[in-house]
């Protein structure tokens, strides 16, 4: 089936918050569906579907559904990570066409950094009254069941080198150069300098990028996303119910979604699973990725966007280095503005899942609203995509296009 013009986003969502240190997960959750209740201007009464991902607390959307006081005929609770706001799109999507609810509520929020800070300060107190104290950074233990873990703990795999594996197997293959990648986060921070909220608002040069500390060869420290506290809400509604109110109509054009792992020992780190999910949303929604005015990109790591450049076909595979080069992805004189925000690398990544922020700030650009300096002009078909989990080893991907209609 499918899902083209078959829902539309209502409402969008950001908390302004960086540090939650005085907000609780459920808090920010009910913070951020408000918000999105009120720029949508419907009230909770009118939402009979739910979704939410493992960011909720307790049992997820039943959890939330009580706190938030809804009654619903709907709820999803998929975890695929990073990409699970953007698959919540396409299955609310679903759901509205199947006739499960009309207007469906999808939040994301969470206090990583608060968590880390409340982590840290308790060491501290254990070690100053000779208590031994727990390691502050372990904020989630491993699956213990987890089937690939016994293969995979003993290489002590986290986040940041599985990245640095696919972002060293590019520069072997391709050639390309860290002084590329620094061009990413040149580009989201010649954005996030106007935003007001966002954790990093200071223009870096190529140069910053490539003298920050190394993480893992190859990237660096400015290679690399904030990590910050907030959420954000969307609200999806059948296209009659969008007309009726008083906000432009975003419509869902297209959507895709796919699963990459190791498939056995078959493990080929030159493209992600957006390869999958780019072509499935293209062909739903009828067009190509040359008419894409606006692209929503996650950006844990400068090497994710590469990726998805490629893999959403906005270049060949392997020129993804010469593609970002000299400010192509800058608002204003770039091929492809991204990220208008500043995205994950400077202005926000809530609860270690960014495609929150990458459907709102697609949804901000369709609507004519986001900041002036950064707005492109008469934008009316955007992308948001989406990764969750690691590039080097099982990861998915989401892709929405979105329209703007009147």
């Amino acid at each position: 089936m499918s899902l083209n013009g078959k829902a539309c986003i209502v409402g969008a969502y950001e908390h302004p918050t960086r540090l939650a240190d005085k907000l609780s997960v459920v808090r920010l959750h009910a913070d951020v569906a408000k918000g999105a209740l009120v720029d949508a201007g419907l009230t909770k009464d009118d939402i009979d579907g739910y979704f939410c991902a493992g960011d909720a607390p307790g049992l997820g959307a039943a959890t939330m559904a009580e706190y938030l006081g809804l009654k619903l005929r709907h709820v999803d609770s998929t975890e695929c990570g990073g990409s699970a706001p953007l698959l919540h799109v396409a299955h609310a999507a679903e759901a509205i066409a199947a006739g499960r609810c009309n207007v469906a509520l999808i939040t994301l929020a969470g206090r990583p950094r608060a968590a880390m800070a409340e982590a840290q300060a308790r060491a501290a107190a254990a070690a100053g009254e000779g208590r031994p104290a727990k390691a502050p950074l372990a904020l989630k233990a491993p699956d213990p069941d987890a089937p690939e873990l016994a293969f995979e703990l003993p290489y002590g795999p986290a986040t940041q080198n599985l990245y640095a594996l696919v972002a060293k197997r590019h520069m072997h293959e391709f050639g390309t150069t860290s002084e590329q990648l620094a061009w990413i986060k040149v580009a989201a921070s010649h954005h996030a300098q106007h935003n007001p909220h966002a954790l990093l608002r200071k223009r870096v040069t190529v140069e910053d990028v490539v003298n920050s500390p190394m993480v893992s060869d190859p990237l660096h420290r400015l290679d690399c996303c904030v990590m910050s506290d907030g959420g954000g809400a969307l609200i999806v509604a059948r296209p009659e119910i969008a007309r009726e109110l008083k906000r432009p109509v975003v419509v869902v054009r297209g959507t895709g979604e796919a699963p990459k792992h190791g498939m056995g020992g078959r493990v080929d780190l030159t493209y992600s699973a957006a390869a999958w999910s780019g072509p499935k949303a293209f062909a739903e929604a009828g067009v190509t990725p040359a008419d894409i005015q606006y692209a929503s990109l996650y950006d844990s790591f400068t090497i994710t966007v590469l990726m998805q450049l490629e893999d959403l076909g906005f270049c060949r595979k392997g020129e993804g280095g010469r593609f970002v080069a000299d400010g192509n992805l800058i608002s204003g004189t770039g091929r492809l503005p991204f990220n208008t925000d500043g995205g994950g690398l400077c202005n926000n990544h809530p609860a270690n899942r960014g495609g929150m922020t990458k459907v709102i700030e697609a949804v901000r650009q369709l609507r004519g609203e986001a900041h002036p300096a950064v707005q492109v002009p008469g934008c009316t078909l955007a992308l948001a995509s989406g990764i969750g989990g690691a590039l080097a080893s099982r990861h998915t991907a989401a892709t929405l296009i979105l329209e703007r209609t009147t």
